[in-house]
């Protein structure tokens, strides 16, 4: 009895410790994977672009069409970022497999992996983009408009409410949470083994255990993060948009943890990764976690 009236008190102390907490993000929504309790809200409704999240609804509707996975995709120069102008490491006239285009895209949010998808799409980007609006539809995501597989175009715009219903449909595909919780990667780049890394600077960090993971980054968008997460025994998914700094869109998953999700492990909230630069939907670099060699 005592433990059970501990627990409920203690539960009730992190609750309002997360009212009082301060999330630097402008919308912040956390659900109970299991439940489907709103355990946490901010803005939840607020129309907002969504940057690079973008890419996890292109992963689903690439996978859907079903494609050869092995069939080599070349880097065209249509695909080069002429709306931000965003850097790249994945060079014009680079052939890649399919699976490894889809790798960079989702792990490392490289832009032009994005768009050659888009443009392998059967029937090319007009059928791409037809197939996603399709697949807002069928995701029930009222408030979501995407024009573009990357994010860099503003008009991508949706809400939390609607982004967490992207999340668990993607978290369905085992490819996709695959390649989003893998810390990193080498990829053959024109003969050259090159080493790619998680925009996530919380995946392969000690004590997060991460089911799903996508973040987001223009000026127009912020720092935005999408992140499945078990914690203090709860399946959660969490959505956050426009925060101001890197820094800040990680404090908020840390405090999310810590006082919406209950765990008090002295890991969960000890902000220690390694600092990331990024640009837009760029790549950064990591170095306490070992690559997994791909072989062929």
């Amino acid at each position: 009895m005592m433990k059970k009236l501990f627990a409920a008190v203690l539960m009730s102390f992190s609750a309002a410790a997360a009212v009082a907490v301060p999330f630097g993000s402008q919308s912040v929504l956390v659900v109970e994977d299991d439940t489907g309790k709103v355990l946490l809200e901010k803005n939840a409704d607020r129309l907002m672009p969504i940057a690079s999240l973008t890419k996890l609804m292109t992963a689903m509707v690439v996978l859907d069409a079903k494609q050869d996975m092995d069939e080599p995709i070349e880097i065209e120069q249509s695909d080069v970022d002429v709306i931000k102008h965003s850097s790249s490491r994945v060079p014009v006239g680079a052939t890649i497999p399919r699976r490894d285009v889809l790798q960079l895209a989702l792990m490392s949010s490289d832009n032009r992996a994005a768009a050659s998808l888009a443009r392998t799409y059967p029937g090319g980007p007009a059928a791409f983009k037809a197939a996603v609006k399709r697949k807002i539809a069928a995701l029930g995501m009222t408030q979501t408009a995407i024009e573009e597989p990357t994010g860099l175009n503003p008009a991508n715009r949706s809400t939390a409410e609607d982004l967490v219903k992207m999340a668990h449909a993607a978290s369905r595909y085992p490819e996709i949470t695959r390649i989003t919780t893998d810390p990193k990667d080498i990829i053959n780049i024109k003969g050259r083994e090159v080493e790619y890394h998680n925009t996530n600077r919380l995946v392969g960090a000690k004590g997060w255990d991460i089911g799903l993971s996508k973040t987001g980054y223009t000026q127009e968008a912020g720092r935005c993060l999408i992140m499945k997460v078990k914690a203090a025994g709860k399946n959660a998914t969490m959505v956050l948009l426009n925060a101001g700094a890197s820094s800040v869109r990680v404090l908020d998953a840390l405090n999310i943890r810590r006082y919406v999700l209950g765990d008090n492990s002295s890991t969960a909230f000890a902000a220690n990764a390694p600092r990331a630069k990024a640009s837009a939907g760029g790549t950064r670099r990591v170095k306490h976690v070992k690559a997994r060699r791909r072989h062929r």
